[in-house]
């Protein structure tokens, strides 16, 4: 019992020592060739498993250079904003401007007023702060964020036209 099948049958007679070797070159070969498939097999999982790295690994590194380009353009807005900010020392007139639906009111000097009125001056919101600035910042920031801009009055913007410019008032008329 201790000998092999393959021996038994060599002893018998039934085969010949050159099939019994024919025989084990075949075994190990189809033994080696099933582990070339399954390790061939192995190699096109891990392959796809690192191209899918690299994918992910890309588009995570795309998320953050846009996340830098923006945080970027934000800070350069902030800094313009903030260099050609106008003091509002002195502040004694309120003007009153609209931030979405919320009524704001921010204190400035006469001159101040009248230039905001005129168009010569703007009111940008900075952050959580308003600021003032000259139209033309304001048009640079505008160019940006156009959300930024509160309040950029056109020259001739305070004179509402009259409707009733063309009609003759009759000198008739009693109160």
């Amino acid at each position: 019992m201790a000998n092999s099948l393959q021996e038994q049958l060599l002893k018998a007679g039934l085969v010949t020592e050159q099939r019994l070797k024919q025989a084990k070159t075949s075994k190990r070969k189809q033994r080696r060739k099933g582990g070339d498939e399954q390790a061939a097999a192995e190699r096109r999982q891990a392959e796809q498993a690192r191209a899918d790295k690299q994918r992910r690994d890309r588009e995570l590194n795309r998320q953050r250079e846009e996340e830098a380009r923006q945080r970027a353009r934000e800070h350069a807005l902030r800094q313009l904003i903030h260099e050609h900010r106008i003091s509002r020392d002195g502040g004694d007139v309120a003007y009153n401007f609209t931030d979405g639906s919320t009524l704001k009111r921010l204190h400035v000097s006469a001159e101040q007023h009248k230039g905001l009125v005129d168009g010569k001056l703007a009111i940008v919101r900075q952050d959580a702060f308003y600021e003032l600035v000259s139209a033309e910042t304001a048009a640079r920031v505008a160019e940006r964020d156009a959300s930024l801009v509160l309040v950029l009055n056109k020259p001739g913007d305070d004179e509402p036209e009259d409707e009733y410019a063309d009609y003759k008032v009759p000198d008739d008329l009693m109160w």
